[in-house]
């Protein structure tokens, strides 16, 4: 005779759950209503963009180089490889990249980056999760590229970091913030031509000691904020590929599409 009582106490205690997370969700949002996460501008739901601003994003999708993730001028229905993929092929196997980084990419990423702006990120990881589904099937390790120390405490938080840890969460995929590390310090990339940013980053990059081991045959998904000219994840992926690793996948936020990588 007690089953039955237990079960409508049951349902009784869901129903008040879920009418106490109603209400607070409506407390929240009268608190902090909804807004476009880049202008503002009052929207009906939290973590998105408004349609003006969203009109501004210039998604990276199909056809794309197999290799460098760019995009191609027309499908051919198969594997695509670009001339500079061919030219110069990556030390990394794939990349993907969500957007272009111009507009309002560029501004949110800029926030995020320098002034400790948070608001996009969840914004960022459907983003994210999306451009680099057929990395993550078969991935072992989701990394970040790393920041050096200084750096680090100046700004207080690694981007890169930060962005892999909320996709390897929500992808199953194990987060190794630490898997790579910068050796020696290197001046920002910021102006500097292609080749300039090759030799700045050649060889700043090593494997920690302690987790080398646990590279050999796997697969590594290196998690940036911004490709330029690809020259830093391809210092990642040779440090990665020395100490092992069978594959590495490169997934970033956005990518400047006019620029050789």
């Amino acid at each position: 005779m007690s089953q039955p009582a237990d079960t409508s106490s049951r349902r009784i205690a869901r129903l008040a759950a879920r009418v106490i997370k109603a209400g607070s969700g409506a407390l929240a949002d009268a608190l902090m209503p909804p807004a476009c996460v880049a202008c503002r501008q009052t929207m009906a739901g939290h973590d998105s963009l408004c349609a003006a601003c969203w009109r501004d994003v210039r998604f990276i999708q199909p056809p794309l180089c197999d290799r460098l993730g760019i995009p191609m001028p027309y499908d051919t229905g198969g594997t695509m490889i670009s001339a500079a993929a061919a030219a110069h092929p990556p030390a990394y196997d794939r990349a993907r990249a969500v957007a272009a980084y111009d507009g309002v990419v560029r501004k949110l990423i800029h926030g995020f980056k320098y002034n400790d702006h948070h608001e996009a990120r969840k914004l960022f990881a459907r983003w994210l999760l999306r451009a680099g589904a057929e990395l993550f099937e078969g991935a072992d390790y989701i990394a970040p590229v790393p920041l050096n120390r200084m750096r680090l405490l100046s700004r207080r938080f690694n981007q890169s970091a930060i962005l892999a840890q909320d996709v390897a969460r929500q992808a199953g995929v194990r987060f190794c913030p630490t898997l790579l590390q910068r050796r020696r310090r290197t001046p920002p990339q910021v102006g500097l031509t292609s080749e300039e940013r090759r030799r700045n980053v050649a060889g700043a990059f090593v494997v920690d000691g302690s987790q080398g081991m646990l590279l050999t045959g796997k697969v590594v998904v290196l998690v940036d904020d911004v490709i330029t000219t690809g020259a830093t994840v391809e210092a990642c992926a040779r440090a990665l590929r020395s100490a092992g690793a069978d594959r590495i996948d490169v997934l970033a936020l956005a990518r400047v599409v006019d620029t050789a990588a």
